[in-house]
């Protein structure tokens, strides 16, 4: 195993747990799995009361590995204040794209989006994905 290999965890599976919003798990991150496009309409509806993240994440990208990690590390949040939605892009591809377009943001992977009152009001990729910059949007 080279260097790259140990520091981008080549070989090792995606540990990113999604949860159903249903449970609750203290000290840890809720992520609700987005899959469909008609989840967009509910998070456009939800996000009037509620400001919505929505990462978009690849599988195989150690970049992205890395990213969605120290997102979470730094993801201080209660339900009340942001929800979070988790969606897999390799797998999802369809709603990849249908979010660039309904919400008006340029498609990269990694990249975080916040949802505020139906449009988005802040989106980041790669290394610039910050819950901390989230918090100040909030």
């Amino acid at each position: 195993m080279g260097i790259f290999d140990s520091l981008f965890g080549k070989g090792k599976e995606d540990k990113v747990e999604v949860r159903d919003a249903s449970q609750k798990v203290p000290d840890a991150m809720s992520w609700q799995q987005l899959t469909t496009i008609e989840q967009l309409d509910a998070i456009e509806e939800q996000s009037q009361s509620v400001p919505v993240v929505i990462f978009k994440h690849s599988t195989t990208c150690g970049v992205s590995r890395m990213a969605i990690k120290q997102f979470e590390s730094e993801y201080d949040f209660a339900p009340s204040q942001l929800v979070a939605y988790y969606l897999d892009l390799k797998a999802y591809r369809d709603v990849s794209n249908e979010i660039a377009n309904r919400f008006k943001v340029h498609h990269q992977s990694p990249q975080v989006i916040l949802i505020k009152n139906g449009a988005a009001v802040y989106d980041e990729s790669h290394g610039s994905i910050s819950a901390g910059e989230i918090g100040a949007k909030l």
